[in-house]
């Protein structure tokens, strides 16, 4: 099975897991925030485990970098407890971060251009990235027109503020990944790598929808 076919499948069965949690929500259950304390707790895992596999060497010379990505792995798992309660802030988030990643994606390899950071990631460019935050913007001002019927301003810069960040979370785990001399995080997820792979739209996100909540 191709890579681009793996990453379908696994992206739908994604997708059907976030439907079954909202029909738990609809029932009464916070499966929402079940959910995302899961997904963080599994990014949590995954990293102490690449960090066992990473050589004595490798620590010592980046162990502030390391232990500080780990500590905020567990401000992550604050912020997805605390915004869990609120699954259509979580709905925002996974919509906005989704339509930025297929934005930034899309355009990216159909416009190309500049490279932003090639030494972490080859791929993205600055054009991708523009086209990412129009796409994630879009996605956050139209979940407010077709949810509440009405324009709301603040959703345009919380999603030009998701949008960047989450983009520039993909950036740090890449930085982290190359400090560890690693393709994936892991294999959990076949087509799109570990969790912290798939998830690292979280990284700043998560904790910036939490400070706003509070």
């Amino acid at each position: 099975m191709s890579n681009t076919m793996q990453r379908v499948l696994v992206g739908i069965i994604m997708g059907l897991i976030v439907v079954l949690a909202a029909v738990g929500e609809y029932f009464g259950i916070p499966a929402v925030r079940y959910l995302s304390m899961l997904v963080v707790f599994g990014m949590i895992i995954e990293m102490i485990v690449c960090l066992r596999r990473t050589s004595r060497d490798v620590i010592r010379q980046n162990w502030l970098s390391f232990g500080a990505f780990l500590v905020w792995l567990f401000v992550m798992f604050a912020a997805a407890s605390f915004v869990g309660t609120r699954p259509w802030i979580m709905l925002l988030l996974l919509l906005t971060i989704a339509s930025a990643d297929i934005g930034a994606w899309f355009f990216g390899k159909m416009i190309g251009g500049d490279k932003m950071w090639e030494r972490l990631s080859a791929n993205k460019t600055w054009a991708g990235q523009i086209a990412g935050i129009l796409c994630g913007t879009f996605a956050s001002v139209m979940y407010g027109l077709l949810g509440a019927d009405v324009f709301m301003p603040q959703l345009m810069w919380i999603g030009i503020s998701i949008s960047l960040l989450s983009q520039y979370g993909d950036l740090t785990a890449s930085w982290i990944k190359r400090k560890m001399g690693l393709k994936d995080f892991g294999r959990i997820l076949p087509g799109h790598g570990g969790l912290l792979d798939r998830f690292d739209g979280w990284i700043y996100a998560l904790p910036l929808i939490w400070l706003v909540m509070l």
